[in-house]
């Protein structure tokens, strides 16, 4: 029987998720892809990291407070999320996050989640996302009343926040979460009436140990760095296919959507 998600985090656990991402757009110009992105899934007040990750401080792999949480490059952590989560009116909660670390102190995460665990049980994500223009805005995914949200439901959000310059700024999101002590998956629809996207990972989480974070550097060397280079290989893709490209609009006036 497998060791539950709180088991495992509150005793100090680091879990690397090897995720299989996908992206397939919808609507009049059509692009897709896969491909493996390594992330790991903390408690960064409790964890126990192995010797090649560090948390604010240089290493192979390593979290900066000031790179979640809060104003892009200036963010605060773990103590932002709680905060996030009690103005909203979920406390007593562990907070989780799960991420693209940084790699050799190179840093991008186009979307990380701060979860709130009570128990097992999922009360509350935090969708932060950061686009290539150097902006962030988060989006807060909950039931009415905090009730645990299952692999089955759905939760919306208004897009309102310029990611990809090759989409506008409107439609809908639709998150599912399915995060155990075992394996995530997660999805996001974004509908723009027949635009949109389809984006999702999913894995096996495994013990993140220093041999398991060495295997995963070579593997897919490069980790935020190789990230970033999809990207603008892939906008490059659509571009050449005659995707219009959309001005950088102003971000939007609050830090995160409720």
């Amino acid at each position: 029987m497998s060791e539950s998600l709180s088991d495992r985090l509150g005793a100090g656990e680091m879990l690397h998720l090897p995720a299989r991402v996908t992206h397939a757009r919808r609507g009049g110009i059509r692009h897709a892809f896969v491909y493996r992105v390594d992330y790991l899934l903390l408690d960064p007040d409790a964890v126990r990291p192995p010797r090649l990750f560090s948390r604010n401080r240089f290493n192979l792999f390593s979290l900066y407070d000031r790179d979640h949480g809060g104003p892009r490059g200036d963010g605060s952590g773990a103590a932002w999320a709680q905060r996030v989560f009690a103005s909203a009116g979920l406390e007593g909660v562990r907070v989780a996050l799960l991420m693209q670390p940084r790699f050799l102190g190179y840093w991008f995460n186009p979307v990380s989640f701060w979860l709130a665990l009570r128990g097992d049980r999922l009360l509350a994500v935090i969708a932060e996302v950061s686009n290539t223009f150097g902006q962030r805005h988060s989006y807060l995914c909950h039931h009415a009343a905090f009730a645990p949200i299952s692999p089955e439901d759905e939760l919306t959000a208004t897009k309102v926040f310029h990611v990809s310059p090759f989409q506008d700024v409107r439609g809908t999101y639709h998150f599912r979460f399915s995060i155990t002590g075992a394996a995530a998956a997660i999805g996001i629809r974004q509908i723009d009436g027949k635009e949109g996207l389809k984006a999702t990972m999913s894995g096996d989480f495994s013990p993140a140990g220093s041999a398991r974070l060495l295997r995963s550097a070579l593997r897919r060397p490069g980790g935020a760095m190789r990230v970033i280079m999809l990207i603008y290989w892939n906008a490059l893709r659509l571009k050449l296919k005659g995707a219009e490209y959309r001005k950088l609009p102003a971000p939007p006036d609050h830090e995160v959507s409720r």
